[in-house]
């Protein structure tokens, strides 16, 4: 297969999958979910290096006394693969694929007019089991090891055939595969990989050698978004009862009503406040704050204070900087509209204080949160 009939199979995956991202970009923000589905599909296309063995090509052909005048090698080409892979926890994946590793050649001329031309082709399906580290939210590392099945197709052609056994040998076999590489999320839904692969394979005219596949491309999620967490709503307090009097007697004046000290805690999904890895507040998450507040009147605020939290993806230090981050524009948020900066608070627990389990869609999603603790007076 040709570099453009590569490519443009590859861009046209490529262009599918945008196209499929664009229509559900908004729901993939808010439901950061499909980044944990289950399934995923991809293409990769790049840049293959094939070894050929040359000492051995030479050896033959100048046997029987010819001696050798020009030797060069094509050891490059364009390959590519596709695959399917299934998530088995957040750490590990198999996938399975289809690979084109391109073709490969040599051309030789001897003395006494001599020549002798050959082509190398590879192409199979392999089974990786790949294991990935989350560096954050949206860079991770990964490293695959697995096997290969792959078909090798061989020609020569020239007149020192002899020089070889069989002009057209094909063969079929069991190799090992290896590879890493990084990759980096667009959303949860769409990532974009690069990576370093190498096949062993074997020739079919006795030679075993590697094939190193360095390529890009795109992945996939597939799956639904898990429902989207609505915040907790503040109860409003019972009205005050006003004691009644009597017509016909004068009662003494009735005392107003006392402040009630009151602490009240509202819960927001970080999807509905901000955008995928992100402190920006969003319109939808200025709108419920706007709806916070609007519940608060009548009360004599003492303290605010906004807490971020997030699930256990990417690393420690880097969840904690994040929940920060969030819990800061949430009350940059509610400074802009009135609220006393210095009555607010804030900090980020990271993944320290989940409250539900991290190895679950949904338990990540409850997880991910900002939470707003009022303490006041309220009359």
């Amino acid at each position: 297969m040709t570099f453009t009939k590569k490519a443009g199979l590859v861009g046209a995956i490529g262009c599918a999958l945008v196209a499929g991202q664009a229509t559900a970009a908004d729901d993939v923000f808010i439901n950061p979910e499909w980044a944990n589905s289950a399934w995923y599909v991809g293409g990769n296309v790049g840049q293959s290096r094939a070894n050929i063995d040359d000492v051995r090509l030479i050896r033959s052909l100048t046997a029987n006394g010819a001696a050798l005048t020009n030797f060069t090698a094509d050891e490059k080409d364009v390959g590519y693969k596709l695959y399917v892979g299934k998530q088995l926890n957040q750490y590990f994946a198999v996938e399975a694929g289809l690979f084109d590793l391109g073709k490969f050649g040599f051309k030789s001329t001897t003395t006494q007019n001599g020549t002798l031309n050959g082509e190398a082709g590879f192409r199979g399906a392999n089974l990786d089991l790949v294991a990935q580290v989350p560096l954050s939210q949206r860079f991770s590392v990964f490293g695959r090891a697995g096997m290969n099945y792959a078909k090798a197709t061989t020609r020569f052609n020239g007149n020192r055939l002899f020089a070889v056994t069989n002009p057209s040998p094909s063969e079929r076999k069991l190799n090992a595969k290896a590879g890493f590489g990084l990759e980096y999320k667009f959303s949860e839904a769409l990532a974009l990989r690069g990576e370093v692969e190498r096949y062993r394979v074997n020739d079919a005219v006795g030679n075993r050698g590697d094939v190193d596949l360095f390529s890009v491309g795109l992945v996939y999620k597939i799956g639904r978004p898990a429902a989207r967490p609505v915040a907790a709503p503040v109860e409003p307090p019972p009205p005050a009862v006003v004691p009644t009097v009597a017509p016909a007697a004068a009662q003494p004046p009735v005392e107003p009503a006392k402040p009630v000290p009151t602490s009240e805690k509202t819960t927001f999904s970080a999807e509905a406040l901000f955008a995928f890895d992100s402190a920006v507040l969003r319109p939808a998450g200025k709108a419920s704050l706007d709806e916070l507040l609007g519940k608060l009147q009548g009360m004599d605020t003492d303290v605010m204070i906004t807490v971020g939290h997030t699930d256990s993806i990417g690393s420690n230090a880097y969840n904690e900087k994040l929940s920060l981050r969030r819990a800061a524009s949430v009350k940059t948020y509610l400074v802009s509209k009135g609220v006393d900066a210095a009555r607010v608070y804030t900090e980020g627990k990271g993944e320290t204080q989940p409250v539900a389990d991290n190895k679950t869609a949904e338990g990540r999603a409850k997880n991910r949160r900002v939470t707003v603790e009022v303490v006041g007076m309220r009359r």
